[in-house]
Parts: structure tokens; sequence; C-alpha cells
């Protein structure tokens, strides 16, 4: 199963909403096939292994991270083939959450006569499909928010500078995040001050660029921001009653799309916009918002998980910002709590990944 899992993380960023599969077949203890779900519509990781095999699969072994599907959606059921292929055992990693599909699969399987074992280093299976398992389950994005800062917790300097802060390994690496994640959120602080393109700059030969969602309460973002003119990447800006008609309309001919959205403390209420962006397929998005927007979404709750990037630098300053700013919170037992996953270096910085501990 390890392989499989190894093989299931290369579909990093082309299968979303679909989760990251792998797949290896065994005979008398050596792998003849393998594969993995390598885009979105594409054939499942189990076909691409019988396909890649070097010699018949008839009474062999399959390992499958996640369960096999048993319903037409892209592509046929995965167990149909799986049968007609006369597999004599089925190891799957995962249950699909998907409640179309769980335990389905598995069933169908054992109706034909096919032994299956079920619940395989399923932590490590669970982890690299946290998007998946949230959105599945829930249909809202699984959220991640990525901040920069110097050892005393500064974002900028009081001058508002903070080019750069990390290293540029640390920002190649924050590439690899964006290729990973449906959608990338900013405030329209951060599209008017530096006016960035939010795209896919990774190292991977096909790019995935993020879909780019401004939080814009009152319809600020300049009509010559470079969001609104690359149009080969779809832009969302999210505003409220107060963003005037005019701007509406010259954001969608310029090819962006408006959420107006209900109020919450004079801004966009977030969670409505969170279940908003999930009607529309993005299934996860990186949150790299200024330090008031981080706050909200922190207080909101929609937010599961932060990669802290911790540079070797001090810049002081009472009026510099920090990645959580806003009004904060009033007491230390009402602070969020989190659970440290892994920490990283990037030669001289540190980046720190972390779970939000929900109360």
């Amino acid at each position: 199963m390890k392989r499989a899992i190894e093989l299931s993380k290369n579909g990093y960023g082309a299968v979303n909403p679909n989760p990251l599969v792998g797949a290896v077949i065994v005979k008398d203890g050596e792998i003849i096939g393998e594969g993995y779900h390598e885009y979105y519509g594409g054939h499942h990781a189990e076909i691409n292994a019988i396909n890649n095999a070097n010699e018949s699969v008839k009474g062999t072994t399959i390992y499958v991270t996640v369960e096999p599907c048993n319903h037409y959606g892209k592509t046929p059921p995965c167990t149909d083939r799986l049968i007609k292929e006369k597999f004599s055992r089925v190891v799957i990693g995962i249950m699909d959450p998907n409640t179309i599909v769980i335990g389905k699969g598995a069933k169908k399987l054992r109706q034909a006569g096919i032994l299956v074992e079920t619940g395989i280093m399923e932590d490590e299976i669970n982890l690299i499909n946290e998007v998946y398992i949230k959105y599945i389950t829930t249909k809202q994005p699984f959220c991640a928010m990525k901040s920069a800062m110097t050892l005393d917790g500064k974002i900028s300097t009081c001058t508002g500078d903070s080019k750069w802060i990390s290293n540029e390994k640390s920002r190649e690496w924050v590439h690899e995040l964006r290729h990973r994640y449906s959608g990338i959120m900013v405030g329209v602080n951060t599209i008017i001050k530096d006016d960035p393109e939010l795209t896919d700059r990774s190292a991977y030969e096909t790019k995935k660029h993020p879909v780019r969602i401004i939080v814009d309460s009152n319809g600020r973002t300049p009509l010559k921001a470079k969001i609104l003119n690359t149009s080969y990447v779809q832009t969302i800006i999210a505003v409220t009653k107060n963003a005037v008609g005019e701007f509406i309309k010259s954001v969608s001919k310029k090819g962006g799309e408006i959420i107006i959205c209900p109020e919450k403390n004079q801004k966009v209420d977030l969670l409505y916009l969170i279940n908003e962006i999930g009607k529309r397929g993005i299934d996860s998005i990186l949150l790299e918002g200024g330090s008031t927007l981080n706050f909200s979404a922190i207080k909101e709750g929609i937010v599961d998980k932060i990669f802290s990037f911790i540079a070797p630098k001090l810049i002081g300053g009472d009026s510099s910002k920090t990645p959580v700013g806003g009004s904060g919170f009033d007491t230390i037992e009402n602070a969020i709590s989190l659970n440290i996953k892994n920490i990283k270096r990037f030669d001289q910085d540190i980046m720190v990944e972390a779970y939000l501990i929900k109360k």
C-alpha cells in the first residue's frame, strides 16, 4: 500500500475535486502493474494499473488507496473492470466517504467472490486526501492559511514593506501549494498594494492556476489590476450591496465573476462566501490574506490548516503588522489552539504546518 500512496501523490493539483488515488497490482510478491488517477475525467487508478500491467492480472491482488467506485460518473465503474479481470483479492486503504460510493464498491466486489480487505494505512491516506474528505462530506472547501513572518512575528515593516520576508526556496514551495489548491483568496488591500497575478508559477510542466477570489466588500478593486486583465485565469470578486452597479458591470465585462454577499460587521459574510465557492466546485482555498482577513476567516471558523513560514529576521515596530490582526481574542482561554503536524526547513526559513483545533 505504501507504493500506492506514493503514486497517488502524482495527482496533486490535477484531479480536484476527486480524491488522490494510487493502485498497485501484485503477483507472487512482485509488482506487475501500477497507476494513479492522473487528471479529472481521466481513467481511475485501478484502470491505469490494469492497462499498465506487463502480464495477465487474473488471480492477482490489487492494492488501491481509496475504495473503487461502483457508479457511472466521468468514467464507468471500476468495480466492473476488477470483476471482469478476475482479481482474486482487493486491498482497500480507506472507504470512499462519498455517499454515492461508501461501502457499495467493496460490497459488489465481495458479492462477486473477490476477497476484500479494508482499513490499510488509513491515517496516511486520510491526510493526503484531507481536501477531498472535507469537500465531499460538507460541500465546503478545505481552507489553508499561508503566512510569512519574521522571528518577531511581523509580516511587514511599519512602512508596509514586505518583500521579501521569506527566502526563495520558501516562495517556490508556496507555488507548489498554489498548484495543489483550487482557489486562492486575498483581500482587496493586497490587490491595491501589490497588484499580484496570483498564478501558479511552480516547477510543474503543466500549470494549474487557482481561481482567484478577492474579498472586496465595497468594490474597490482597480479595473487595471492584473487579476482583471489575465483572462486565462478565473477571477471571483466577493462584494456586498455597497459595491456600486457600475463597478459590478465593469468587472463582468472583463470576464470576472461577482458574488454579492450579505454583510457581517459591515464586511463580506465569509461563511456565506465559502458556501457559494463550494457550490462552484472549488474544493480548496489557499488563503494568502492580510492580517484583517486572516483573523476574520479564523473567527468565522472557515480555516482548517495553517502554513506559517518563519524567517530569521527581526523587524520590530509597534505598528508593524502580524499575520493575524483584527480585534483579536479577548482572553487566552478564547485563543485558537493548534495541533502542529509538521516542521520543515527551507534553508534558514522554518515552515510550521498546523491544524486548528476547533471547539
